[in-house]
């Protein structure tokens, strides 16, 4: 059933467009990744469906009676009274109605002594009694404590104001407000940020079981990944859509703009051997045969050269060689002098190109880690070596090393003096152009501010990184691009990142804070692999609580996981070989299409009829292997 539906929908403000004509649908039950770089109206297209904004031109039409949610990006604070298990319970309004009148009911029940209308009462109290069950009224507050649990919220938070929450605290607190009220369509802006790796593993559980529809717009593409069914691409005020989760929309992404790359490349050199012929023969012999190829020239549609959008042109490189040791520890204990130890660290090392991923939820003592090694805290206990030729460079989550009053350009000069011109010319592959690098740090946004760090980072030559979400403000193509850079960088580098998609594409180990046992577990490969520990380990305390040997041994279990490794990547080599087929078969179909056209305006019976027919098979053969790509997503 469709529940949302747009047509022509467009939005500008002012002289400039955000975007035009869009024609979209949203079904129930699907699960939407709205992807695309900053600046191109998402948020804008999600503030329209919510009924927030009005469009430029076009309109939205919802199924009747659709409840809409709407999680923004930056929530509005908090100002009302009550507390947060209050606006928990707040989404079941309706039901807690109903328990009034029950309870109402209940007590005119008992003092009711005229036996007939005590029957009646009876079955009337039954009957409500049954609808408040079927929907839930036994169940809610449970229902409330179990999602306040999953978004990182303590019992002891639950009686907590509302105006006392943290700005984190009250972004998770409308979501899980949101949640609670299950609307038929869920739209999230960012729905990820202030979670750790915890609630944003709850989120994607809780998600895929949701019964309505979903729109979201998040970077985090692991999420993405766990979430989505269907990817709307916003680029260049228009919206293209795909099939499947984000790791088959980039796929798709890529073989979409390499077949219409020749496409586009097979009209030009057609178009120039046309006009080539039309040069040399207007005028002679074949004078007719010319005017006639130029007129159809002239009625030719002509397809736009593919376009991409503008990404970040990193480029990380050090010619400084490090010893093989770069980093030991020795009886380390973290923590700051006036409070208690975080964790103690096994003794740890970390060689000459490995690139070490440091996991852990909000709290854990990552940062604190950081600033350790960095020599900004001072251990409890134990010391930190360096290896020989060590130069580290650093990226801070919060960007404390840029002065706010200084211009963008005055930062990069501060770490190598170049050229005027030369500088401003760096700055352009960080997509600073124009005036744009005299613009002050304070006036800058998240975003803006990342790409300024990364482009100091990156004239410091070190040959040790230590990155603190680097990902942060960035979108996802300059995510992908600094994913690129980082695995070609010839040093050694330590990040602390909640961004699992960047940590699986980096990590060649990872190093997980534990904050129950306050100590920090070591694992070969990136986050999956982490995963695949953290459940063997569960497995196995389970089977110790059950007073069984453990099933199997680590070995065992890493036998498993590459054998699921293998299995997951021939289940992803068949989609892929499938949706290769079927973007092939969609483009013969369109094909197909515009010759039936031509064929029907030259009025060519027995050439419709033969191209009908193959338009029959071909659609036939589309359906065929839609079907089959379902049964393999599902599998």
């Amino acid at each position: 059933m469709t529940v949302l539906t747009t047509h022509n929908l467009g939005k500008h403000y002012g002289a400039q467009d955000v975007f035009e004509g869009l024609t979209l649908s949203v079904n129930q039950g699907d699960r939407i990744a709205l992807v695309g770089p900053n600046g191109e109206g998402k948020t804008t297209l999600l503030r329209i469906l919510a009924g927030l904004e009005q469009p430029s031109a076009g309109a939205v039409h919802t199924a009747k009676g659709l409840k809409l949610g709407y999680l923004e990006q930056h929530p509005s604070l908090i100002s009302t009274g009550g507390t947060l298990w209050e606006l928990a319970l707040s989404a079941f309004a309706e039901l807690r109605q109903q328990e009034a009148a029950l309870h109402d009911l209940a007590a005119t029940l008992a003092a009711e002594t005229h036996e007939t209308r005590h029957q009646q009462l009876l079955e009337q109290y039954g009957e409500a009694e049954a609808r408040f069950e079927h929907a839930g009224g036994y169940t809610y507050e449970q229902t409330a404590e179990q999602v306040l649990a999953g978004l990182a919220f303590k019992r002891e938070d639950f009686g907590m104001p509302l105006t006392k929450l943290s700005g984190g605290q009250q972004s998770r607190a409308h979501l899980a407000h949101l949640l609670l009220k299950r609307p038929d369509l869920l739209l999230l802006d960012e729905p990820t940020n202030h979670l750790d790796l915890a609630s944003v593993e709850w989120l994607e559980n809780y998600l895929k079981s949701w019964p309505g529809a979903i729109i979201a717009v998040s970077h985090d593409r692991y999420f993405l990944d766990e979430v989505a069914t269907r990817v709307w691409e916003m680029l260049f005020g228009k919206i293209e859509g795909y099939r499947g989760n984000y790791s088959h929309y980039v796929q798709q992404r890529q073989e979409r703009f390499e077949r219409r790359q020749k496409e586009y490349q097979a009209q030009q050199e057609f178009i120039a051997k046309e006009e080539e012929f039309i040069r040399r023969n207007l005028a002679g012999q074949r004078t007719r045969e010319a005017q006639g190829r130029r007129t159809r020239l002239e009625r030719l549609d002509r397809l736009d050269r593919p376009s991409e959008h503008k990404t970040l042109k990193l480029s990380l490189q050090t010619t400084l060689r490090s010893g093989d040791l770069v980093l030991a520890t020795h009886n380390l204990v973290v923590g700051y002098a006036d409070g208690p130890p975080l964790f103690t660290c096994p003794d740890l090392e970390i060689r000459r190109g490995q690139r070490i991923a440091l996991l852990g939820p909000n709290g854990a003592g990552k940062t604190t880690f950081i600033k350790t090694i960095l020599g900004q805290v001072k251990p409890k206990t134990g010391a930190i070596r360096f290896g020989a030729g060590v130069e580290i460079g650093y990226f801070a989550q919060t960007q404390a090393s840029l002065k706010l009053d200084a211009t963008i350009l005055d930062e990069i000069l501060s770490v190598q003096n170049l050229p005027i011109g030369e500088a401003r010319n760096y700055l352009g592959r960080f997509l600073f152009s124009g005036d744009d690098v005299f613009k002050p740090i304070g006036a800058l946004s998240g975003g803006e501010r990342s790409r300024v760090a990364l482009a100091k980072l990156t004239l410091t030559g070190s040959n040790f990184l230590i990155l603190d979400e680097p990902t942060n403000h960035l979108d996802i193509p300059s995510q992908e691009n600094l994913e690129r850079v980082l695995n070609d960088f010839g040093g050694t580098i330590l990040l602390v990142s909640h961004d699992r998609y960047f940590v699986d594409a980096l990590a060649t180990h990872t190093w997980a804070l534990e904050p129950d046992s306050k100590s920090v577990t070591v694992i070969e490969g990136g986050y999956s692999d982490y995963l695949t520990e953290r459940e063997a380990q569960k497995s196995a305390a389970n089977n110790a609580t059950n007073g069984s040997a453990p099933k199997s041994t680590s070995q065992t279990s890493r036998e498993q996981s590459k054998a699921e490794k293998r299995a997951n990547e021939k289940k992803a080599r068949q989609i892929a070989e499938i949706e290769s087929v079927i973007a092939a078969t969609e483009a013969h179909l369109a094909e197909l299409a515009r010759q039936l056209e031509a064929a029907s305006q030259a009025q060519d019976i027995a050439q419709l009829q033969q191209l009908g027919q193959d338009y029959q098979t071909t659609e036939a053969k589309l359906e065929e292997l839609l079907n089959q790509w379902t049964e393999l997503e599902a599998a």
